[in-house]
């Protein structure tokens, strides 16, 4: 089955008091996610890019409408990953993904993308746009990113409010199930990244929660930031 989202996202950076002050008033009205543990839980994406980083570049300039291409998983133990691809489209992300088993997932981490002809069914469409694509445009694997989130949830308007932090990444290996990668921040870890994201519209009591970060949204993107901090580690 293909899983599509498409909804609004607003980002913030916050500082870690602002941080645990906002989780405490969320966590008093909103359940938590079920993955949820004291600390979160640990997200692991690998990023492609094309042979010149057109995604990279294109996120550099503002392209109004732009993607990503990714494989995530949730753990090295992890028997699967998600392929996703992830579109801005205005003030809107559409968000498509599908489930790979681990061992198609560690070809296309290395640049094999033939798992994803045996696909069919209601994933086949999906599977061959990213077969195309990702051989055309010539796609490769460029980075990992992993960092923990806590997420919590409302099921009006599929409302999620995440947490990021200890944001790292790595480009000497692209091993996703790797236990033992060598990873580099990427920023502050004193800062938190906020994504609020939702359908047609914020409930009220919740932006009154979030409105007491007294933040203006920012343009952060995990990926942008582990690629430009590899841009400068080679200059």
């Amino acid at each position: 089955m293909i899983n599509q989202v498409l909804r609004k996202e607003k980002k913030f950076l916050l500082q870690q008091q602002e941080f645990f002050c906002l989780k405490d008033q969320l966590a008093r009205v909103l359940p938590g996610d079920p993955h949820n543990g004291p600390m979160g839980y640990r997200v692991r994406s690998l990023y492609f890019d094309t042979i010149y980083d057109k995604d990279y570049f294109e996120k550099l300039d503002g392209v109004e409408t732009r993607r990503k291409i990714r494989l995530r998983c949730y753990s090295p133990d992890s028997e699967f990953a998600m392929l996703e691809i992830k579109q801005k489209q205005g003030d809107q992300q559409l968000k498509r993904s599908l489930r790979v088993e681990r061992e198609d997932a560690i070809r296309l981490a290395k640049g094999d993308y033939s798992p994803l002809l045996k696909n069919s069914g209601d994933r086949e469409d999906f599977a061959l746009e990213c077969y195309g694509l990702m051989n055309k445009s010539c796609y490769l694997p460029k980075t990992i990113v992993e960092y923990q989130r806590m997420a919590y949830l409302a099921k009006e308007n599929r409302i999620r409010i995440t947490f990021d932090q200890n944001i790292v990444s790595t480009e000497s290996s692209f091993d996703l199930f790797s236990p033992n990668l060598i990873m580099n921040p990427v920023m502050d870890k004193a800062l938190v990244v906020l994504e609020v994201k939702y359908n047609h519209f914020l409930l009220g009591y919740i932006q009154q929660i979030l409105n007491g970060a007294d933040r203006s949204e920012v343009s952060v993107s995990k990926f942008y930031l582990a690629r430009q901090n590899a841009y400068r580690t080679h200059l």
